[in-house]
């Protein structure tokens, strides 16, 4: 579903990603770890062609994908993103949100986007907000709106950038358990979070970065409990 080959990026002389190799099956959930300034940020973001990469290849499910595609746009529908800090629009209600891309990018009637709006607003937990907007709710609830309003465009691939990590604590488990429904729906998925437990339990495999480099990768049993890298072992003994 994405295969990545030789990516390599570049802020000014500031080498951020460096001959990424990098492959996400359909239905897969690979978790991206590493510190901050590893390069994961940008990876994700250079998969949805937020950023722009200088060298190398990304494929988007069969199909190699360049700035200059003319079918850019609609690759981009097939790639949903969830962003660290939610990125809802703040004078729209929690349903206008969700609905703004099946109205304005699908042209779907507004009365058949509302009924898809509250279908998938039930499957995030959030059906009794529709109508109310973004200043009046959690930070957790406006994460699973920004979920919604990615899944409104039935992407194949989701990716999260750092979905709770603007969370206070005790709004993480809401967000996590609507990201391992997705994983257990089959979504393929690449997702950076600190979230340790979630990634042993919903990964498929782990990928961990350092200094723009993927330096190892395996199951979650494999980098947790017998990491093989001297970097790894490293950055795990800090936070597990």
């Amino acid at each position: 579903m994405i295969k990545v080959s030789k990516l390599n990026k570049w802020y000014g002389k500031h080498h951020v990603l460096k001959d990424i190799n990098m492959t996400v099956d359909a239905g897969e959930v690979v978790v991206i770890i590493g510190a901050s300034g590893s390069g994961k940020s940008t990876l994700v973001r250079c998969i949805n062609f937020l950023e722009k990469a200088q060298k190398g290849t990304i494929t988007i499910d069969g199909q190699v994908i360049s700035h200059k595609s003319k079918k850019l746009h609609l690759i981009r529908r097939e790639v949903g993103m969830v962003f660290q800090h939610f990125n809802l629009f703040p004078h729209m209600t929690v349903m206008g949100n969700v609905i703004e891309g099946l109205v304005y990018v699908k042209g779907m009637p507004k009365e058949e986007a509302i009924e898809e709006g509250k279908r998938l607003l039930e499957k995030v937990g959030m059906a009794d907000k529709a109508d109310v907007y973004p200043s009046m709710i959690s930070g957790g609830q406006k994460q699973r709106v920004a979920i919604a309003r990615a899944l409104a465009m039935n992407p194949k691939i989701m990716l999260f950038d750092e979905p709770t990590s603007a969370l206070d604590p005790e709004l993480v488990g809401d967000v996590l358990a609507v990201m391992q429904q997705l994983a257990n729906d089959g979504m393929t998925m690449v997702v950076i979070t600190h979230e340790m437990g979630f990634a042993r339990e919903v990964a498929d495999r782990v990928i961990y970065m350092d200094e723009g480099r993927i330096i190892e990768e395996g199951t979650p049993e494999e980098i947790y409990n017998n990491p093989k890298n001297e970097r790894t072992k490293e950055f795990l003994s800090k936070i597990l």
